[in-house]
């Protein structure tokens, strides 16, 4: 195995709560949420683009705060309305739904207003623009119940804003908008990402000119940096068990940085 292979796995895109890195902007993010969690709200909305890390905050919350509040975490969209109903049926009643039944929705709704002060069920919906127009529809009729509080995750798209107001603009109370870190906020993530996998030697030879070309590149997106450096210490592995005299162990090479971004089609030949 090379040196480098470590340093490449590092950089896995995954929703791992042990490489989640705790940086301002997140952490403010994450108290945001959490501080909602207990407010009379009907709806919560999160959004950003792509990458900007909506699925690990939900999970983080999910993580810490299941014991708590009665929290649930949908973190895989439903394609059909009896998976969804499915899933809340399972929630209300902790019974999975009869094979072959199947739920009238104005029947569940009934039975959500008759718990209304017994319970407050919160469910973490990650992934919410895949979901069909009718079941967002009647998602904004459940928040309505009194019973049940969502939390939206929504990506940031042009169609981002058409969704929220079609949906649920009376219903939404609280909006967390995730962003692109900064350079600062980048330089802090990748060194942090090294050095929780104990690539100290790795972490100390990528300098302030790196992570401009890094965050030139990526745009200070999580999972685009991810990406780009993920590939940038697949070429160094390549080189480590293939052509060693190539490379300086000692130095990161802006030249490699730039290879994995044309392998990437950040930039043109």
């Amino acid at each position: 195995m090379s040196r480098y292979t470590k340093a490449k796995d590092t950089f896995v895109d995954e929703i791992n709560l042990d490489e989640y890195i705790d940086l301002e902007s997140n952490r403010l993010a994450y108290d945001q949420l959490v501080h909602s969690l207990d407010k009379s709200l009907k709806m919560v909305l999160i959004f950003g683009r792509p990458g900007t890390g909506k699925s690990l905050l939900l999970s983080k919350v999910y993580h810490n705060k299941k014991q708590q509040n009665e929290l649930y975490f949908f973190d895989t969209p439903a394609t059909s309305k009896r998976e969804f109903f499915s899933k809340l049926f399972k929630v209300l009643t902790k019974k999975s739904l009869p094979h072959g039944s199947s739920i009238d929705f104005e029947t569940f709704v009934e039975y959500l207003k008759n718990h209304k002060g017994q319970r407050e069920i919160i469910i973490l919906l990650d992934e919410a623009q895949m979901y069909p127009t009718d079941i967002l529809e009647e998602i904004r009729i459940l928040s309505d119940s009194g019973v049940i509080k969502f939390v939206i995750s929504l990506h940031k798209t042009d169609d981002e804003d058409l969704i929220a107001k079609e949906h649920f603009q009376s219903r939404i109370w609280e909006t967390i908008e995730l962003k692109n870190a900064t350079r600062d906020e980048l330089k802090t993530y990748v060194h942090k990402k090294l050095l929780k996998s104990n690539q100290f030697e790795v972490a100390n030879s990528i300098k302030d000119k790196h992570i401009a070309l890094i965050y030139k590149y990526a745009l200070g997106n999580y999972r685009e940096t991810n990406k780009l450096l993920y590939t940038v210490f697949e070429i160094y592995e390549y080189y480590d068990m293939n052509v060693p005299s190539k490379i300086d162990h000692h130095s990161f090479a802006i030249k490699i940085i730039e290879m994995a971004a044309i392998k990437l089609g950040y930039i043109d030949v």
